[in-house]
């Protein structure tokens, strides 16, 4: 059977109208963007990584800038270009993405170099150590001195710092058992700190570390009959009796030969560190007040260490000088007369210390 068709049912024999002239437009962009893009895009974030950095600040040697914990790239964008080491720009988050370091860069205090590129900004602050401080302990301080330095340069707080060094369980958390307090243990030094620490803990933590690492490194007299404690103890005292390395030996000598005896030491810096007020002058009242750090009554080591020793003191105590002296007093101009016996001592009192004024009441 032969099927007819509606005239306007027949099939078509004309060729598919092309498309408008504004589609084929549109394609031709769409593919040339999508070659383009990733050129352009590149040349353009190129254009950034390459450039110079801003002027400001090109002259310095260094800029310091500080990173607070925490901060993202963004934050770190507007800290580096306040301080004029990058522009604040885009490009900068992209480049830090690109280079992997969007997430890995850290926080604080740095010192870093004006003038740059930024990708080598970038890669400064990565590697870059944080900016750090001196501080110096001198030898014979107290622990109540040491929290001062600490506490007035805004490295921790002072109270906390005096009430740690006291604190039996944290003592013991450091690696000294049977000592119930710091003094003697925080070493005397020239500490590098960085910014990032405020509290008191790794401050005191650090003195101790330093304090048994030196111990350590100290030849030990295996002849001497003392513990750690009793060699700290005595050399906090010769620590307050001298500034002269040189006397120190015969000072802890003098100390030692008295112990033996069983003489009194009669230190004065111990009788003064006994007392809850002391007003710059010793007087012959405050030798006969009753307290354990007190040598003039008791014929013993204080109750512990009245200072914090240097090397050079705890050094004296393991190696004294031998020597047969048991007195010993001061030439009023930083050395010091040493005597064998009670004859000599007086004469050597009457000869250097006439002048002084007799201890009040």
């Amino acid at each position: 059977m032969t099927e007819i068709l509606a005239p306007d049912e027949q099939p078509s024999s004309e060729l598919p109208s092309p498309l408008p002239n504004s589609r084929k437009r549109a394609v031709r962009w769409t593919v040339l963007l999508l070659l383009l893009g990733p050129l352009l895009f590149g040349g353009w974030l190129s254009l950034y990584a390459l450039q110079s950095g801003p002027a400001k600040g090109a002259n310095a040697e260094y800029t310091i800038v500080v990173i607070p914990p925490g901060s993202g790239i963004r934050a770190i964008r507007s800290v580096l270009s306040q301080a004029g080491l990058i522009h604040d720009d885009i490009r900068f988050l992209l480049l830090a993405k690109l280079l992997g370091l969007a997430r890995t860069l850290p926080a604080g205090e740095f010192r870093l170099t004006p003038g740059q590129k930024p990708g080598d900004v970038l890669r400064q602050l990565a590697t870059a150590k944080p900016v750090a401080y001196a501080v110096t302990i001198p030898e014979g301080l107290r622990i109540t001195e040491i929290a001062d330095i600490f506490a007035a340069g805004a490295w921790c707080n002072r109270e906390q710092f005096i009430e740690l060094s006291h604190d039996a369980q944290f003592i013991q958390s450091l690696g000294l058992s049977a000592v119930n307090s710091l003094e003697g243990y925080l070493y005397p030094d020239t500490y590098l700190l960085t910014r990032n620490i405020k509290d008191a803990k790794p401050l005191i933590a650090m003195q101790v570390n330093r304090f048994l690492k030196k111990w350590s490194e100290l030849p030990q007299n295996s002849e001497q009959k003392m513990s750690r404690h009793e060699v700290i103890t005595l050399a906090s005292v010769v620590e307050k009796e001298t500034a002269d390395a040189a006397e120190r030996p015969l000072i802890a000598a003098v100390f030692l030969n008295r112990l033996k005896t069983g003489m009194r030491l009669q230190s004065d810096p111990t009788v003064i560190y006994g007392l809850s007020e002391f007003s710059g002058n010793l007087r012959r009242s405050d030798l006969k007040t009753e307290h354990p750090y007190n040598t003039y009554l008791i014929p013993a080591l204080p109750a512990g260490p009245i200072c914090n020793p240097g090397q050079q003191a705890i050094a004296a105590v393991l190696h004294p000088s031998p020597t047969d002296f048991f007195y010993f007093v001061s030439k009023n101009n930083g050395s010091h007369k040493f005597s064998k016996n009670l004859t000599e001592h007086n004469q050597a009192v009457q000869e250097y210390q006439l002048k002084k004024t007799p201890p009040q009441e």
